[in-house]
């Protein structure tokens, strides 16, 4: 008597039906057995209708055509990916039938387009700051994004460029790889990579492109030390999918993944269906993450349209043609806007975790952090919106602590290479170009810099400043190969003054805005902070201890008493000079001048006296306010000066208090020659 006042809802089901596709229909009918058995009293049954989508675009479509002109379903579930959905959810929005997806990431495919797509599963922006978490750990300054080129590689694109940007991150070059690759050109592409400086790179592709990817990188000796590789959730999700000995070859890789609590109903269903599943087919596959979306998506579903309460599950017609894939053929559904209304509010402990549905999304958990080592994966760490990395989940405690993306917080590492250092990030590639760094040529001071030519014509360059500088890219966390360029004419002479040499920057002969002027300016801090800078001021600047008078802590008047004298005299002798010339011109002009004589009566003024009686005047003007636009100077050369500054000003707070040392050192060789 129950069973027929039961309410059919039919649910179509729009998958590839490879091992992917198995598994997760699997999963959806064992979700909707386990709701019925445990919600019998319920008025409402779903019943699935399958169609298997072929593995492209056309097929999704074809499939979602079927399903809404012939059997008037009321919501369907799927397709498996990024690129199959975008016609079925405008097919969805166009006969207000749900579209749910528990496996298309893609940032592009958007509810705020559809009211009418749900998206039970993650949008990829949301591993961006983990990822970015990351990279800021380990200092890392540039990094290349390796991306497949279709809508799902490349939705995610945008969202990595921007949060690397905001932490000062470089990308300097986009490596994007058909999806339908070959070899070779898989092959060329990471030749091409090796021929660059960065070895930071970010991997966001389907496990059949990661595969191979790897595979290719790994025979071209990129799995090895210096590099350093990050894979997104898309590969990271489904390792236990991948060859094992791929897997092995890929040691060093880090991943992200979503985290999955595991909890006993979990593991329960795990062995449910390993049972149920395996033992008819042992070559299925093992239930991954998106087998657990699916299995959540369908009880989401069925808890949505017995909440609904839907009374009329027809569709309203707008055409009559019998050709099963014409476009207008399909009407629109009269229960779609309670039952999409209905899904948008469910919320429940699934076997992922918390399903809540905010904006038409699955609100993201926390990413756990993980290791290929061996066979697999192994956990190092999570990230967490609030807390940034941390070495281990605490829900229970209500104590905020501060974000952090330290690398003290992730267990222990094996990089590629079987390394147990962190790559620094850069290295010199194959083919480069050295950094010139202009100098100038002088005869004076040749303490700070001295250029001196050999007999080959070579210059060899020397001083307190080079071997500074030499320093300074000795302590930086990556290679750069430099050279020094003398700012001379063939006779070697200077040619030309310092704003001349300046100059030089800003016509391309030495490179600016460089990545580098950060780096540089941090480790001029560092070195002058070691002893490294002592023993450069002894052996440009002489030994403090060596001074004549060592007692003395500050510069007295007495040591500027040459300069004094100097100036005094010229001062005294152009006052001199100026007040002859003064008096001689003054007699030129008047000598011929007859004397003036004022004969005038004096003048008696006998007027009264002028009273002001005048009320006083109020200004009650209003105030004026002055909007002009600020004055914004566009001159080329401030957009050259400026990134220099953040490298002069810390060589200037160097510089000034080896004043202290190198005055009473030229006095006294001035009065030596004396």
């Amino acid at each position: 008597m129950a069973a027929a006042q039961n309410i059919s809802v039919r649910v179509g089901v729009v998958l590839d039906m490879d091992e992917y596709g198995k598994m997760a229909f699997n999963c959806i009918s064992m979700a909707l057995s386990d709701f019925y058995t445990t919600h019998d009293s319920y008025n409402t049954r779903l019943f699935l209708y399958n169609r298997d989508s072929n593995g492209d675009v056309i097929g999704a479509a074809a499939a979602g055509l079927d399903l809404l002109k012939n059997i008037e379903v009321q919501a369907i579930i799927g397709p498996m990916y990024s690129v199959q959905a975008n016609f079925l959810i405008s097919l969805g929005q166009k006969a207000h039938v749900p579209i749910i997806t528990f496996s298309a990431t893609s940032p592009s495919l958007s509810s705020l387009r559809s009211p009418y797509f749900v998206r039970a599963t993650l949008n990829d922006s949301t591993q961006v700051n983990p990822i970015v978490a990351i990279i800021q750990a380990f200092k890392w300054k540039e990094v290349v994004p390796i991306y497949e080129d279709n809508e799902f590689g490349e939705g995610i694109v945008p969202f990595l460029s921007d949060a690397l940007e905001q932490v000062n991150v470089r990308v300097p070059y986009r490596s994007v790889i058909p999806s339908l690759a070959t070899d070779e050109q898989i092959v060329d592409e990471l030749n091409k990579l090796k021929t660059m400086q960065t070895r930071v790179f970010i991997v966001h592709m389907l496990r059949s492109l990661g595969s191979r990817l790897f595979a290719k990188a790994a025979q071209l000796g990129m799995m090895s030390k210096d590099y350093a590789w990050i894979i997104t959730d898309s590969i990271t999700n489904e390792l236990t999918a991948m060859d094992p000995s791929l897997v092995a070859s890929m040691l060093g890789v880090i991943g992200v993944k979503p985290y999955i609590p595991q909890t006993k109903e979990l593991d329960d269903f795990a062995i449910r269906y390993k049972n149920k599943i395996q033992q008819s087919n042992p070559k299925a596959l093992n239930l991954d993450i998106y087998g657990i979306w699916a299995y959540d998506s369908a009880l989401a579903l069925a808890m949505a349209v017995e909440k609904a309460e839907l009374a009329n599950l027809t569709y309203q017609k707008t055409n009559t043609s019998t050709n099963s894939t014409d476009l207008e053929a399909f009407g629109v559904s009269l229960s779609g806007p309670k039952l999409i209304q209905a899904l948008l509010s469910i919320t429940f402990r699934g076997l992922a975790g918390n399903f809540q549905l905010v904006d038409g999304q699955l609100q993201a958990p926390p990413y756990e952090i993980v290791n290929i080592v061996g066979p697999g994966a192994s956990g190092i760490g999570y990230w967490t919106k609030e807390n940034g990395i941390v070495n281990k989940l605490n829900f229970s405690s209500s104590s905020a602590s501060a974000y952090s993306t330290s690398k003290d917080n992730l267990g222990s590492i094996t990089w590629p290479g079987n390394e147990s250092s962190p790559p620094k990030g850069w290295v010199v590639p194959t083919k480069t170009k050295k950094m010139r760094v202009g100098v100038p040529v002088k005869d004076g001071f040749t303490e700070f810099v001295r250029v001196t030519w050999n007999s080959d014509n070579s210059t060899t360059v020397e001083g307190f400043c080079i071997d500074i500088f030499d320093a300074v890219m000795k302590a930086l966390p990556y290679d750069v190969p430099y050279e020094y360029i003398p700012f001379a004419t063939p006779d070697h002479k200077m040619a030309g003054d310092y704003n001349e040499m300046a100059y030089q920057v800003y016509l391309g002969v030495f490179p600016i805005d460089s990545p580098l002027v950060p780096d540089v300016s941090r480790e001029i801090l560092n070195v002058t902070e070691v002893q490294k800078m002592v023993d450069i001021e002894k052996k440009w600047l002489g030994d403090e201890s060596k001074c004549p008078d060592t007692d003395t802590k500050s510069i007295g008047l007495s040591s500027f008493r040459v300069v004094f004298i100097i100036v005094g005299t010229v001062g005294i002798a152009v006052v001199i000079n100026y007040m002859i010339r003064q008096g001689r011109e003054n007699k030129n002009v008047h000598k011929d001048d007859p004397p003036i004589v004022h004969n005038d009566p004096p003048i008696v003024h006998n007027d009264p006296p002028i009273v002001h009686n005048d009320p006083p005047i109020i200004h009650n003007d209003p105030p004026i306010i002055h909007n002009d636009p600020p004055i914004v100077h566009n001159d080329p050369q401030l957009s050259i000066m400026i990134p220099q500054l953040s490298i002069m000003i810390p060589q200037l707070s160097i510089m000034i208090p080896k004043l202290s040392i190198m005055i009473p050192q030229l006095r006294d060789r001035y009065m030596s020659y004396g």
